[in-house]
């Protein structure tokens, strides 16, 4: 069975609070790639996603009884994954990261035909680069810019996870694309 086809999220929480052990194996299932991919791009660190990933679902399973059904499940694990990242993040020792400094001057780049093997490898390191510059996001910053811009979620869903009201939520999102377009100004391109 597909993750997502069967019975809806409500009905699998039901279904595991009554002792059916594949009801939250199927919610893991359909929600681990959504968990793991906001932890990774909260934390950076692929063993650090990975274990807090696996942490959001251990808490969400014992917290299910105090689950309220008036909230979307995802909502609500997705809460549990922002706190954890929150935790890991004030736990690791605060470093001094400057958004204007870079480790290389590449200024001038060529011009590259994306078909090639270099475009490729050209589009991975951008890929990168712009990664390690939201993980230099301040975290406030940070959740919200994956949240809307890497999760693609809307300002009302993430005011449910984060207990934060929309306009904070917009101000954080603009001011972590205001400092993103600064660290990678030095890019062809970027605006």
């Amino acid at each position: 069975m597909r993750p997502d086809a069967g019975p809806d999220d409500a009905s699998l929480v039901r279904a595991s609070l009554q002792g059916d052990p594949e009801a939250f194996a199927v919610l893991i299932s359909r929600h681990a790639p959504s968990v793991l991919s906001v932890t990774t791009r909260m934390l950076g660190r692929a063993a650090d996603a990975e274990d807090v990933a696996q942490d959001t679902f251990v808490s969400a399973y014992k917290a299910l009884p105090r689950f309220q059904f008036e909230a979307k499940f995802s909502t609500w694990l997705y809460r549990i994954a922002v706190n954890k990242c929150t935790d890991v993040l004030r736990a690791r020792r605060p470093g001094v990261v400057s958004l204007d400094s870079t480790d290389t001057d590449e200024g001038d780049w060529p011009a590259v035909d994306e078909a090639t093997p270099y475009g490729e490898l050209e589009r991975l390191e951008l890929a990168s680069e712009l990664d390690r510059n939201i993980q230099a996001l301040p975290p406030l910053y940070r959740e919200s810019f994956v949240l809307k811009h890497i999760e693609g979620l809307s300002y009302d869903e993430m005011s449910g996870i984060l207990g934060v009201p929309r306009d904070t939520l917009k101000m954080r999102v603009y001011k972590a694309r205001a400092l993103l377009c600064r660290s990678l100004s030095h890019l062809e391109g970027v605006r």
